[in-house]
């Protein structure tokens, strides 16, 4: 592991270093994310991705979509020294991105993650976006602790749209206008200058031409299926 002086913060890294001089947005959320919320945020990294680099706690559900729609455009910060994989269920996750991406740490060696060190890493995530989004939270969870960093840090924060009774706490700063909401990925990424130049075709169109050699390309990664569309990856 190696150690650079970025914005204030003193970090070990391992990876690609150019990606921290890239504009940068965070995602983070709950990390018993529903399978609406991890779809969309899939999607959405991916998109932003073709012009921000996608930065995330490595965490199960929104943390790790982010990562993997992003990838290899990615940051990942971790609650641990970097000698010490966490959570270890992501564990080929965080080794492709030691290799290919970049990870970033306050620890040097020998140091496992405590609670407190979870709300260290949700400050470096924020600190280094150009803004934040949560794509679902409740409201009693660290991931709304991310709001508070944001705040104090001035950074805007974005949530997803969800159901009555769902990501409480995202609906909750929707609603008292404490943060914007995506209501829809592809206009939201053209106002931040992303052009979309990726073919997307209805799926009884898709299935027309393709038939069922279009599930095998999805299995396969090669396109995404949503709300009838096929987004060819």
């Amino acid at each position: 592991m190696q150690k650079i002086n970025f914005n204030g913060f003193e970090l070990f890294y391992k990876g690609d270093l150019e990606l921290l001089n890239k504009p940068k947005i965070a995602i983070v959320g709950s990390r018993k994310a529903s399978k609406y919320t991890k779809e969309i945020t899939y999607l959405l990294a991916k998109k932003l991705s073709k012009k921000y680099t996608i930065i995330s706690g490595g965490a199960l559900g929104v943390d790790t979509q982010a990562h993997k729609g992003a990838y290899p455009n990615t940051i990942f910060v971790s609650p641990s020294s970097l000698d010490i994989i966490y959570p270890k269920s992501n564990e080929n996750l965080i080794e492709n991105i030691y290799k290919n991406a970049l990870a970033i740490s306050e620890y040097e060696k020998n140091y496992r993650p405590y609670k407190h060190t979870f709300l260290q890493r949700n400050r470096i995530i924020v600190a280094l976006s150009d803004f934040v989004i949560i794509a679902e939270a409740d409201k009693k969870s660290g991931s709304m602790g991310s709001y508070e960093w944001a705040k104090e840090y001035g950074k805007k924060v974005y949530v997803l749209p969800h159901r009555i009774n769902e990501s409480s706490g995202t609906r909750y700063l929707a609603s008292t206008n404490q943060a914007e909401v995506i209501w829809d990925i592809d206009e939201f990424c053209k106002n931040l200058g992303i052009e979309e130049n990726e073919k997307i075709m209805n799926l009884n169109e898709a299935l027309k031409e393709y038939g069922s050699q279009l599930y095998e390309m999805e299995l396969d990664g090669k396109v995404n299926i949503k709300n009838g569309k096929v987004y060819f990856n």
